[in-house]
Formats: C-alpha cells, structure tokens, sequence
C-alpha cells in the first residue's frame, strides 16, 4: 500500500491564555504511524507554565524560538533547572518529568520528535501529567492520596482540586519560578546554533550534527538529529540512510522544492516546503532538496544515535568509488561520457552553490 509522504503543518490540541499544545496526527500524516514516529509543538505566551508531566515515547526536544526555562527530572535524580534559548537541543528519555515556562514577552516555541514504538498509541505522544485537572491526583480516591502522601482530608480536597487547568497555565507575573543554573546545562543541552559546524560549505550550506558524542543522553534517547541551513538557491546532494534510519524533518524557516525516490525509480514526492511544514522520509528512500532565494533550514531526527547517510553526488558520492568500467556498463555509456559523468560534482561537499 502506498503511503502519502506529502508534508502536513501541527494542529491545536489543547490550550488557553498560557499556550497552546499542538501535535501531527497519523490520521493525516500516515508515516508517523507506519514508522513510529511522534511530533508535537509547544507554544508558550509570557508568563505560561506548562505543568509538569512524562511521556510515553522517548524525545529530543528542540527551541525554535524565544527564551525561557524547563525543569528536567531524571528518574531517581534531582530537579535540573535549564535556562532556554532559540537553537537549544535537549534529550528526554524515557521516565524524564519536565516543565516548560517562559518569562519573555517573545512566544518560547519547543518541538518534540521521538520514538512511539514502545507508546500507548503508535504515531502519537501520550503525556502523562502530575498536576491539573487531568493529572495523577484526580485519578486516585481521597483515602489513597492521604495514606499516600500522609495528608488529611482538607489538604487532599487543596491538592486534588486547586488546580483546574489541563497541561498549560498562566502564572501572575509576580510569582518567582526557580532560577537555572549554569552548570545545569553541561550534559543536558545542546545548542545546534552556536555549536562548531560538522559541514560548512560556502554558499552551499551548514550542517550541526546531534549524536552520542556532544550530548550523551541521546543514546538513551534512540535517536541522532542535525541542524541544516541551505543558502539561497543551493541544493542538498541526492541521499539515503544506509543503516535502516528513518528521517524525521521539520522546517524551521525558509522554503524550498523537495524530490523523493522510492521503489523502482519512481518518485513518490515532489513539492514545496515552507516552515511549519513536516514530512518523514522511508528507510533508503533518496531525498533532495532545493531551496528557494530566501534559503531554508531544517531540523531532523535519525532514528539511530549516530546515524550513516550514502550521497549520490559529491566528494563522498557512491559513484565515485564505483570502477570505470562498472560504471560504464551500468549507465551503457561511452567512456568519454562516464569520465564527464564521474568529473562533475566529484569534488564537491553534500551541498552544492547555485549554478552561476
């Protein structure tokens, strides 16, 4: 059965005066089901605390815009208090509690990409809240929450029902939420923004790459990811995952043309890219991308910690290391045409400038 990879933009969840929750559903975007993939987009307004909570799907979190400040509890650790700004990447395994708060007037906008192959519902993140009208506490009777906690019944009627709003709230602009530290970073946060480029190509492109090697939580997390900046007019070199990894990307600013090739040479993809947009590319399915004047950057997540791409043209492109004589029996050219098939592009990195 065939399966609709055309880009989709999130959907509004739930919400109110702090912010607002929105997710990709499978419904719409198939391959989120087909390759057990999560997405969802926080949007914080000043002042907006999203309350503490865990999930059922291990994520990388990404900060596309503003600044603020998430409380990340490990299990049987200690509360990290991390200061937050525009290019963070921030690893959540499984059984992390986190809170998300922004103090700025900017909106704080956090994407979520993880794995829901081990989720209650296959494409979609289950959060699990602590507090709120949908949180832990409702759930239980009184005489549990008071034996639990050693309360009495007039505290378990202040902490059961105090708390009306569901998973986003506005807090007075007086209240004074805890204070991140710097250290608390170190290990936890990674911004693709300031960090040293894994690829830089002039007027081609920049590449950050996500692994176990800057953020060691990541092999908790199952999942590599990259930063990529396209300049104006460039264009990302034909490639596949060749170790099983299914790309995840989102587009964070800028807009594009996208080409993809599946089974039996056919393309299964062509369009037009813009940010907000998400589309998942197949396992050994060849993608390409060509920006537009205003350039495009994207994120994405590797279903592997330390992913392997295969490029089709370029310095590393397969081709190159293919023989003469393969190749000219394989295309059934000339070897004149192979020896000007094989000089064109060779030299190049993954991205290549615009013709001139």
């Amino acid at each position: 059965m065939e399966v609709d990879l055309s880009p989709k933009l999130c959907k509004k969840v739930y919400g109110g005066d702090g912010g607002s929750y929105y997710a990709w559903s499978p419904a719409e975007l198939a391959m989120l089901k087909e390759g057990n993939i999560g997405a969802a987009k926080l949007a914080l307004e000043k002042n907006g605390f999203a309350l503490p909570r865990y999930s059922d799907s291990a994520k990388v979190a990404y900060v596309l815009q503003g600044n603020g400040v998430a409380g990340i509890v490990l299990p049987e650790k200690e509360e990290r208090v991390v200061a937050l700004k525009k290019g963070d990447a921030i690893a959540l395994p499984f059984g992390v509690v986190s809170w998300w708060y922004n103090k700025e007037d900017t909106e704080l906008v956090v994407l979520f990409l993880g794995d829901t192959s081990k989720a209650h519902k296959t494409g979609e993140f289950t959060d699990f809240f602590l507090t709120g009208s949908n949180g832990i506490f409702t759930g239980f009777s009184s005489e549990f929450v008071s034996r639990a906690w050693g309360v009495d019944d007039k505290a378990v009627k202040t902490l059961v029902g105090n708390q009306t709003a569901k998973g986003i709230v506005k807090l007075d602009g007086s209240f004074k939420m805890p204070e991140p530290k710097k250290e608390s970073r170190e290990g936890f946060v990674y911004n693709c923004e300031e960090a040293p480029l894994d690829v830089d190509i002039k007027d081609g492109g920049k590449v950050v790459l996500l692994n176990t090697k800057n953020l060691p939580l990541v092999a908790e997390v199952g999942l590599g990811a990259d930063l990529v900046r396209l300049d104006s007019k460039a264009m990302c070199s034909p490639g596949f995952s060749c170790d099983s990894a299914l790309q995840v990307t989102y587009i964070v600013s800028g807009s594009g043309r996208v080409q993809v090739v599946g089974v039996d040479g056919r393309r299964v993809l062509e369009t037009t890219v813009k940010a907000g947009h998400l589309f998942i590319v197949p396992r050994f399915f060849v993608v390409s991308k060509i920006c537009d004047p205003d350039g495009m950057s994207w994120f994405s997540i590797i279903t592997t910690p330390n992913p392997i791409f295969t490029h089709l043209a370029g310095r590393t492109s397969v081709w190159k290391a293919l023989s003469p004589q393969v190749l000219e029996a394989s295309l059934k050219v000339s070897p004149d045409v192979e020896q000007l098939f094989r000089s064109m592009r060779m030299n190049e990195e993954i991205f290549f400038p615009p013709p001139k």
